[in-house]
């Protein structure tokens, strides 16, 4: 009798376990992670965004017209749109790009959206949706000299402004430049340092660099015009494991891209469609540990 009921309880146990989805090292799947983080953002019915505020065309504070002082650009419309698509309020908590990643990691919010771009090594910590801007990078530099750069080797000491966790930074410091960080701080505070000297170079997104530049016709400086180089996908970012969380998105950025939403966003705040493959000739960048 004794022996049944033993064996019972371990058979028992054991439905338990396959059904807690215990993991290759052992350890049961946590409630942030696979359906419990989808489960979670349905009870509270909000998406928690982090975003920059800083960035121009991707995420920004709009100075003009009835938008005025409200928090939108490429990025933020985009995650607009996906939350209203799940049914969902959305709310945005700025912070600069080195906190986003943390950020996730702590639960302090959901998803990440500044124009962060897909590499492995953050595939290895983190969920990315799939990519909704395709761009490459390039350089802001003066217009007398081209702050004496005409070739990627040409960084070898210079000054490259950046934030400290970044892609471009990491190129900067991959050809030799030392890398000036500014935190959370605007454009504005980049490209100037470039105009006075203060700094040589900013390694950036080529879309993102082109409307800075736009944004400050007094400051003597311009995109490098020859030089095109590591092509780049940008997505969201969701926290490891949150499979339903990527899944329930990745649907509604394909609604989107089908129906024309993603094009007629990056249109507006690009002047081009960020949301296609650029063409043409852009160089690959060998020996990056991204």
């Amino acid at each position: 009798m004794y022996s049944r009921k033993l064996v019972f309880l371990l058979i028992a146990t054991l439905f338990v376990l396959a059904s807690c989805g215990v993991d290759n090292g052992g350890n049961s799947e946590s409630s942030g992670s696979e359906d419990g983080k989808w489960a979670e953002i349905q009870e509270s019915g909000e998406l928690v965004v982090g975003t920059s505020g800083t960035l121009i065309a991707a995420s920004y504070y709009d100075g003009e017209g009835e938008t005025k002082d409200q928090l939108t650009g490429y990025d933020v419309e985009v995650m607009r749109e996906a939350a209203k698509r799940l049914d969902l309020d959305v709310s945005f908590e700025i912070m600069g790009i080195d906190s986003m990643l943390p950020a996730i990691k702590s639960g302090r919010i959901d998803v990440a959206a500044n124009d962060i771009e897909i590499t492995s090594k953050r595939k290895e910590e983190f969920n990315f949706s799939t990519p909704y801007k395709y761009s490459y990078s390039t350089m802001v530099v003066r217009k007398g000299d081209y702050s004496g750069i005409d070739s990627l080797e040409d960084l070898e000491g210079k000054v490259a402004g950046g934030g400290a966790t970044t892609v471009y930074s990491e190129i900067a410091r991959h050809f030799g430049a030392e890398v000036k960080t500014y935190g959370n701080a605007p454009n504005e505070a980049y490209l100037r340092d470039v105009h006075n000297g203060r700094s040589d170079v900013i390694v950036n997104d080529y879309y993102l660099s082109k409307f800075g530049v736009a944004a400050f016709p007094e400051f003597d400086i311009m995109l490098h015009p020859e030089l095109k180089f590591h092509p780049t996908e940008q997505a969201a970012v969701l926290p490891k494991g949150a499979d339903k969380l990527t899944e329930k998105v990745n649907n509604v950025l394909s609604e989107m891209r089908e129906d024309g939403t993603l094009t007629k966003l990056a249109t507006k705040f690009y002047k081009e469609d960020a949301s296609k493959k650029p063409e043409g000739e852009i160089k690959e960048i060998e020996g990056l540990d991204l």
